[in-house]
């Protein structure tokens, strides 16, 4: 991978978060209900003897980098990422937890604060393993558990007809930040998995790689 085509992703974020978007807060269509579950516990990244390889593109206003993201659950409470190019060359290598960040290594080019923080707050809500549900709301076809967090709140959206997780959406107090969407087979290990920012043109989208 050309360093000029990192370099080139990272102008973009920083073009990116230079501008906010206006949105509505996503329980304004919902109908509220009585609260049935105060913990739901996410199906996904529970497993410390699988490696989760994806084939990974991350797109930032038309500029898209692509390579591999090998996902290792390390202990309890860890998890341990490494990004590569397709050929194999390590970008960035770090140890997330709910209340810890340990970079490993990381190539110069996307070593940057708002990047780190981005990738940061993504994951460590794709890697939550429980949340506190205080509110419960539904539609037609799922329910959705609305746990608070740091400045806001996630909504967990689980299926009527199956019970998958398909859904989390990580809000403020006023609108929605971003989504991570899973298609899942067995609600136990997803196949695919987007993080679509809201106010920012960012999307990440990782896509199973089979042995």
């Amino acid at each position: 991978m050309q360093k000029s085509t990192i370099r080139l992703l990272v102008i973009s974020f920083f073009i990116a978060f230079s501008s906010v978007s206006c949105g509505v807060h996503p329980t304004k269509n919902l109908t509220a209900i009585e609260l049935q579950q105060t913990v739901f516990e996410s199906p996904y990244f529970k497993n410390a003897e699988i490696d989760y390889v994806y084939k990974t593109t991350i797109s930032v206003y038309g500029n898209d980098i692509s390579g591999i993201f090998i996902i290792k659950k390390i202990n309890a409470q860890s998890h341990r990422v490494v990004f590569t190019t397709d050929f194999g060359n390590k970008l960035i290598d770090f140890e997330i937890s709910e209340t810890d960040f340990k970079i490993n290594s990381i190539v110069d080019e996307l070593d940057r604060k708002i990047l780190i923080n981005t990738l940061k707050e993504d994951f460590r809500l794709l890697f939550r393993k429980n949340f506190s549900n205080q509110k419960q709301f539904e539609n037609s076809e799922e329910v959705v558990y609305e746990s608070e967090d740091r400045n806001g709140y996630n909504l967990l959206f689980v299926s009527k007809s199956n019970q998958k997780l398909q859904k989390i959406v990580k809000t403020s107090k006023r609108k929605e930040k971003f989504s991570i969407i899973f298609h899942s087979e067995n609600n136990i290990f997803a196949e695919h998995i987007s993080i679509i920012h809201q106010n920012i043109k960012l999307k990440i989208e990782l896509s199973h790689l089979k042995n």
